[in-house]
């Protein structure tokens, strides 16, 4: 019989886990938040060189994608969590409660990404893949395997495709800049394809000056302008990228809590081989995209051959750092700051959400949008931690849930859950 875990108390080391995954995301996020085009591109804005460089390469060898990834494991874990809890009890509505409470989450995914001005939102995203994703609970971990790994080696697939297709606009771009009476039509409109993608991919001081003006001006411009990114990455960029990011992490997520994985039901060693081999490979593949990024400038071109082994350096190195946060969380060191952790884990909806309205605040209302250089956000990081490692075991030390979470499962259920702890 397969294993699906415990199904009736709350797994510490998952929330741990989820803890670290959501910092860890915010980690990723912040350049997003507070600088313009410069999350893959350091050239664009916030510096390239020194302190700011050196802040670049940890997180593009070290948690490029890595956390996303971390994240999506966890929710395709929570699937097999939730639905067996609720198989459990019996009831026969389990389809219409998941439904509602992915169309929910959707739901607020817009809200993040519209209303909170955050077009990086990932929670739209993950309401409308957990819908696909149902069927596949109760399948057997090695066949959740195949299909992730399949479903990953398709997005590999496309990327090389990307990159082939990118190679061919950037030689016909070479000839029609060359000039000549061999020059086809057909070079000339992947030329113009080329001079496309390269201004989606570098941006000149007055353009970046122009848009942080616009994002400080108010709320209303700073609105419409996100707006339009925020529809292209909820339309576009979901179907073209964030799917097969993220649907394979899902299924690969819900075997390791069928395996045991996130339940520290493995052996240390099994855990310390995913940290030597996830490790081993992953920094390995990372370290040589981003030496290959480097030594082409930046450019579009080296950013595109990077990305054809982006999912065997992420998917390895998130494997490193989930074996090293479970053995972390079963050695019960810093025990305090592991109950911390895992309170911020179990309001992991009211946490996410947070940092989207405090940076709006900070970023927008009080225009600090693209006047810090890149290390230099990461104070800000380290700030909204702090507090939430702070008050989120204070929160849940007289209540049940986070504010969020209370509200999500309300909308869930079409009933209130209590939420003040009884005395």
């Amino acid at each position: 019989m397969e294993k699906t875990g415990p199904t009736a108390n709350r797994i510490v080391a998952l929330d741990f886990v989820r803890g670290a995954a959501l910092f860890g995301i915010l980690l990723m996020n912040i350049t997003g938040f507070g600088l313009p085009h410069a999350y893959n591109n350091p050239v664009n804005y916030g510096g390239a060189e020194g302190a700011n460089l050196v802040a670049w390469l940890i997180i593009q060898i070290g948690f490029e994608g890595t956390q996303r990834g971390l994240f999506s494991m966890l929710f395709g874990a929570g699937i097999v969590l939730f639905t067996s809890r609720l198989e459990a009890k019996g009831r026969g509505d389990v389809a219409d409660i998941y439904m509602r409470r992915n169309l929910w989450l959707a739901a607020f995914g817009m809200v993040n990404g519209y209303l909170f001005l955050w077009s990086g939102d990932i929670l739209y995203f993950y309401g409308l893949i957990a819908l696909i994703v149902f069927p596949f609970r109760r399948m057997m971990p090695r066949y959740l395997l195949l299909i992730g790994a399949g479903a990953m080696l398709l997005g590999a697939l496309f990327a090389l495709k990307n990159t082939n297709e990118s190679l061919s606009d950037y030689n016909a771009y070479q000839a029609v800049q060359a000039g000549g009476a061999n020059v086809t039509g057909e070079q000339q409109e992947q030329a113009k394809a080329w001079e496309q993608a390269l201004e989606r991919h570098e941006y000149t001081a007055e353009e970046q000056s122009k848009y942080i003006e616009q994002a400080t001006a108010s709320y209303s411009s700073s609105f419409w302008l996100n707006a339009s990114e925020t529809a292209n990455m909820e339309s576009t960029r979901f179907y073209r990228f964030f799917f097969l990011d993220i649907f394979p992490m899902m299924m690969i997520g819900m075997a390791l809590f069928k395996l045991g994985v996130f339940t520290l039901e493995r052996s240390n060693g099994f855990y310390w081989a995913l940290v030597i081999v996830g490790y081993g490979i992953g920094f390995t593949v990372n370290t040589i995209e981003t030496r290959l990024i480097m030594d082409g400038g930046f450019g579009l071109l080296a950013f595109n051959q990077a990305a054809i082994t982006y999912d065997l350096g992420r998917l390895s190195t998130t494997a490193g750092h989930l074996g090293l946060l479970l053995l972390f969380a079963r050695s019960g060191v810093f025990q305090l700051f592991q109950n911390a952790l895992a309170s911020v884990g179990r309001m992991a909806f009211t946490n996410y959400l947070t940092p989207s309205v405090v940076c709006a605040i900070f970023f927008v209302g009080f225009g600090y949008f693209g006047q810090l250089q890149r290390y230099e956000l990461y104070y800000v990081v380290l700030a909204i931690c702090l507090v939430q490692l702070v008050l989120s075991p204070l929160w849940l030390r007289y209540y049940k849930m986070g504010p969020l979470e209370w509200l999500w499962r309300y909308l869930t259920y079409m009933q209130a859950p209590a939420l003040k702890k009884v005395a």
